[in-house]
């Protein structure tokens, strides 16, 4: 508690005397834990967190969600996920629902648990639906590895993993986003290490800073950043060296590299990046459904007035959205950021709901 107290002293005497600075934490769990931890309330006034896109949920796209649901409803087949794509709605409908209906749906708790259901469901096709960040990547590459090697043949990946840096490097051409610092995912720099986000400071000139995710870790790393603002020197501080490595993992860097390369992949709310995915490798394209079983979706143009999109750029508050908290609330969500338990807005309905005024 000592040391708290002494950071909070410390963040408000760097910020004394600044305008108002935006710092944007790009971590779903940091999220959560910056508003259970009641970090917002005991920051200064003229610092102010913003919310960032990372909930690999929330990111995906409607194409991806009518996917999985056209392939939930074929005969033989079997879709693994985890429990939070299952109320995320696609363009008509969403997985619950059509679990509803009678679709074999699994909930799995690793991608890993993928190959004893497929080597108890030899005559189904399993798909596993592989959403996810650097974070989680590698667990899905690894279970590639691992049905292959163990000739598991019923096992499919339908992929939607996310890069990180290339998202960033979007939001900082985007003339709607205006930040003065990042807080860094510290578990993405786990795998991709720190050199990974170099180009903030070297092509941005913007500061920022891994954080772990206890309170006192995130007060750290957000003192950091207000330093590296007073002291004109700008830098990637790594404020989570007990776990993160200027390389990062090299073992699962491997894995990742092995089984996936990177690709142009479509964002919620941002549209079509660059070199910001994964898709798998030819050599591995018998466990990538889309290449062995494709599926043609009718893509549908969803009108509604949610704001899901500009909540994940930082352009707009959950409760700018007239929708929040009304008629999206976590147990009927219009959109995906109110239904992932890493969603901005699942986070600000939990621990701050309609009372927010900032």
């Amino acid at each position: 508690m000592a040391d708290t107290f002494k950071l909070i002293k410390k963040i408000s005497r760097l910020a004394e005397g600044k305008r108002k600075l935006r710092f944007m934490e790009v971590c779903g769990t940091h999220t959560v834990a910056i508003f259970r931890s009641g970090i917002r309330q005991i920051l200064p006034e003229n610092i102010e967190l913003v919310s960032g896109p990372g909930c690999p949920v929330c990111v995906t796209n409607d194409d991806y969600i009518d996917k999985a649901i056209a392939y939930a409803r074929r005969k033989n087949f079997i879709v693994a996920t985890f429990g939070d794509m299952l109320k995320v709605p696609g363009s008509r409908t969403s997985l619950a629902a059509v679990q509803a209906e009678g679709a074999k749906i699994q909930i799995i708790y690793s991608p890993l648990d993928c190959i004893r259901l497929a080597q108890d469901n030899p005559h189904k096709k399993i798909i596993f639906l592989a959403v996810g960040f650097e974070t989680t990547a590698p667990t899905a590459a690894a279970t590639v590895l691992a049905a292959k090697a163990q000739g598991v043949k019923n096992l499919f990946m339908l992929s939607a993993q996310k890069l990180v840096p290339p998202a960033l490097k979007f939001l900082l051409g985007d003339e709607q986003v205006k930040v003065d610092g990042f807080l860094l995912p510290g578990h993405v720099a786990v795998v991709i290490g720190a050199k990974a986000f170099k180009f903030l400071a070297e092509d941005f000139r913007i500061p920022s800073a891994i954080g772990g995710f206890e309170a006192d870790e995130i007060l750290t790393a957000l003192a950091s950043l207000l330093e590296q603002i007073d002291g004109g020197k700008v830098e990637v501080a790594n404020d989570y060296r007990s776990v993160v490595k200027a390389e990062g993992n090299l073992a699962a860097q491997k894995i990742l590299a092995q089984v996936y390369e990177v690709a142009d992949v479509e964002w919620r709310g941002m549209g079509k990046i660059s070199a910001s995915g994964l898709r798998m490798r030819k050599e591995f394209s018998e466990f990538d459904i889309e290449q062995v079983e494709p599926v043609i979706i009718e893509r549908v143009e969803k009108k509604t007035a949610c704001r899901c999109g500009e909540v994940l750029r930082g352009v707009v508050k959950p409760t700018d959205c007239p929708l929040f908290g009304k008629v999206c609330q976590p147990l009927h969500a219009i959109g995906p950021c109110m239904v992932s338990v890493e969603g901005v807005c699942a986070a600000w309905f939990k621990y701050g709901g309609n009372n927010f005024t900032w």
